[in-house]
């Protein structure tokens, strides 16, 4: 699965402050209720649904909040490059400042289901995580998913300028 295929460069956010993993997910519900049909609070509802279940931290500073669409043709992703990290309550203790929140339609939940681990290991390449904390902009974030889409290999390949 590859990550300009769930993204698009209006999803992403460079430099986000907030002070809670609540608002996180309530800043998250606000950016895919503006893409998406979806009722803000709904969407909201759906991210505290799911992170009730289990948090959804991946370790190393990383999240990947999920929650279903009632409706929809396909996933859809958003990226967060928060200032400062927040306490997110990972297994590995350690503060979260990059989360790739993903929006599943209900009818997709199934069949898009084995592609989380795939997801969920790519994003948590230490390679990976470095050039997206050291990105500046919501470009360069993009530049960098790009990238990696473009290359088969395991290891995330250094984007020129940064």
């Amino acid at each position: 699965m590859k990550f300009t295929h769930l993204l698009s460069p209006d999803n992403i956010r460079h430099g986000v402050m907030a002070s809670s993993k609540k608002r996180i997910l309530e800043i998250l519900s606000e950016i895919i209720g503006a893409e998406t049909e979806e009722d803000t609070q709904i969407c909201f509802e759906h991210l505290c649904e799911r992170e009730k279940v289990g948090c959804t931290a991946l370790g190393g500073g990383i999240a990947l909040p999920r929650a279903k669409l009632s409706q929809g043709e396909k996933p859809i992703a958003v990226f967060l490059q928060l200032t400062t990290p927040i306490d997110y309550k990972a297994p590995d203790n350690r503060e979260v400042d990059l989360l790739l929140a993903l929006f599943i339609p209900i009818g997709l939940c199934q069949q898009f289901a084995p592609c989380l681990p795939e997801i969920a290991k790519k994003l948590t390449n230490k390679t990976l995580a470095k050039q997206l904390r050291a990105a500046k902009s919501k470009e360069e974030i993009w530049d960098i998913f790009c990238k990696l889409d473009q290359h088969s290999e395991d290891e995330p390949v250094a984007v020129s300028g940064s």
